[in-house]
C-alpha cells in the first residue's frame, strides 16, 4: 500500500487565506445584498503599467515569428534580465552582486518555500512571530519543525522571535542557536521595518554563529525612510550569510503574471559546498524557467518610463495605507505599519480574539481583513489590513469601520 508524506498531515487546518476565502464566500452567499470590501489578501488591484503592457505585446509579437521565437528559457533566467537586475537593484546601490548570482523564478513565494530543500533536514529554523505562514509551513512539509502544540500554536523545533508593540516589532537575537533565520523586511504582516543598524546586528550574529539569513524583500519598493535598506546586501558581511528573495508581484503588479528572483552569493558556503551551486542544481532540475514573454516584460520595470509609472502605482497604494492608518487612529485604534510597507497592523479591541474581530468586521462593516493569529502566536490580539484595494473602496471601508465606534 502506498504511503503519503505524513509531515503534510501535521499541518493545522487549511492555508490561512483559504480559510478566510471560505468564510467570506459563506457570508456573501448568505447576504448577497451586502457589498463586501476585501482588505485581507495582499493582491494588487491596479492594472499593469503601460510600459509593461507595451513590452508584453512586443514579446508576444516576437513569439509569432520563427527568427525571434523563444522556447525553453535558460534555467536561471535570461541574461538580459539578470544583468539589468544586478545593475539597477544592487550595483547602483553599492552592492557587490553579479548577474550570475541572480536566479529568475515564477515568484518569491515559490522560492521562499523551496529554499529549505538545499539545507540539511536537521536544520533548526528561527522565525519572527508573527510570520508569513509559508516559511513555517514549508518546513513542516519537510519534517523539520517537530510537533505542533495546538494550545500555544507553536512547533517544538521552531525558534520563535516575538515581534510585538512592546519591543517595537524588532526581533531579538534568540537564546537558542538557529541554522536558518527568516527575516521579512519590510515585514508582512506587521508593516514595520528594520533600519540598517538593526539589520547589521543580524548579519553580524549570523556570521558569528554560522547561520543563514533568508531575507524576504518582496516589499522593498514601498520603503520610504532613508535609514531602511532596500537589500540586505547593503550591509557589510551579508554576502557570507544571506540569501535574498525579491518579487515583481507587489512593486509592478505581477501577481497574475508571476515573476521573482532569488540572490544567492557565491561567498555563501558550508565547508567546501556552495549554496549557490546547490540552488542552481535544484533550480535546473525542478524548474524549466520563467516564460520569455514575462521576463521581457520585467525589463520594462527598469526603463525610465516604467520606473515612473511604477512609482505612481506604489504611491497610489501608499495613499491607501495613509487613509487606513489615519482613519483607524482617529477611530481610536492602536495602529502600526503603513510607512515602509502596504500593510497596517492594528490591535483588536479588548475582549476580542483576532478571529472574533474578523467576524465582527465582516458582519457589521462588511470589511475583510486578516486575523493576526493566522501569522503565529504573537499575532493574537492583532489584525492586518492591506492597502492594495482601490482608493474608493479603501475610503469606504475605513468609513464603515469608523462608524462602528470603539
Amino acid at each position: 500500500m502506498f504511503q503519503l508524506n505524513e509531515n503534510y498531515l501535521k499541518l493545522p487546518g487549511s492555508y490561512l487565506f483559504s480559510t478566510i476565502g471560505k468564510k467570506v464566500a459563506a457570508y456573501s452567499a448568505a447576504h448577497p445584498e451586502e457589498k463586501v470590501i476585501r482588505l485581507g489578501i495582499g493582491d494588487v488591484t491596479q492594472p499593469l503599467a503601460p510600459a509593461i503592457i507595451k513590452a508584453l505585446h512586443e514579446a508576444v509579437e516576437e513569439m509569432g515569428h520563427a527568427e525571434t521565437f523563444h522556447g525553453y528559457a535558460p534555467d536561471l533566467g535570461y541574461a538580459f534580465l539578470r544583468e539589468t537586475i544586478a545593475k539597477a537593484d544592487y550595483q547602483d546601490r553599492g552592492c557587490r552582486i553579479e548577474a550570475d548570482e541572480i536566479f529568475i523564478s515564477d515568484g518569491a513565494k515559490s522560492d521562499c518555500g523551496n529554499i529549505q530543500e538545499i539545507f540539511a533536514p536537521e536544520s533548526r529554523i528561527a522565525v519572527c512571530d508573527p510570520v508569513y505562514p509559508v516559511y513555517v509551513d514549508s518546513n513542516v512539509m519537510a519534517g523539520r519543525t517537530g510537533e505542533y502544540d495546538a494550545q500555544t500554536g507553536t512547533w517544538s523545533r521552531v525558534i520563535y522571535m516575538p515581534c510585538t508593540a512592546e519591543n517595537g516589532f524588532v526581533p531579538q537575537l534568540p537564546q537558542e542557536t538557529p541554522d536558518l533565520i527568516y527575516l521579512c523586511v519590510p515585514n508582512n504582516p506587521t508593516g514595520t521595518a528594520l533600519t540598517r543598524d538593526q539589520l547589521k546586528v543580524w548579519v553580524d550574529y549570523a556570521n558569528s554563529v554560522g547561520a543563514v539569513i533568508l531575507y524576504d524583500a518582496a516589499y522593498e519598493a514601498y520603503i520610504s525612510r532613508d535609514e531602511v535598506p532596500h537589500s540586505i546586501f547593503e550591509i557589510d558581511g551579508a554576502r557570507s550569510c544571506a540569501i535574498e528573495f525579491r518579487s515583481f508581484s507587489k512593486n509592478a503588479g505581477f501577481t497574475g503574471v508571476r515573476l521573482g528572483f532569488t540572490v544567492v552569493p557565491k561567498d555563501l558556503k558550508s565547508g567546501g559546498a556552495s549554496a549557490h551551486s546547490l540552488w542552481a542544481r535544484r533550480h535546473g532540475t525542478k524548474f524549466n524557467g520563467a516564460p520569455y514573454i514575462v521576463q521581457k516584460a520585467a525589463t520594462a520595470v527598469y526603463s525610465e518610463e516604467g520606473r515612473a509609472q511604477i512609482r505612481d502605482q506604489v504611491a497610489y497604494y501608499m495613499r491607501n495605507a495613509k487613509v487606513i492608518y489615519e482613519g483607524l487612529k482617529e477611530a481610536g485604534y492602536e495602529v502600526y505599519g503603513g510607512v515602509d510597507a502596504p500593510y497596517i497592523w492594528l490591535r483588536v479591541p479588548s475582549g476580542m480574539t483576532s478571529w472574533d474581530f474578523f467576524d465582527y468586521l465582516l458582519e457589521t462593516a462588511h470589511v475583510v481583513g486578516t486575523p493576526g493569529s493566522g501569522f503565529g502566536p504573537s499575532g493574537e490580539g492583532y489584525f492586518r489590513l492591506t492597502a492594495f484595494g482601490n482608493y474608493e473602496n479603501t475610503q469606504e471601508a475605513i468609513g464603515r469601520i469608523r462608524a462602528l465606534g470603539r
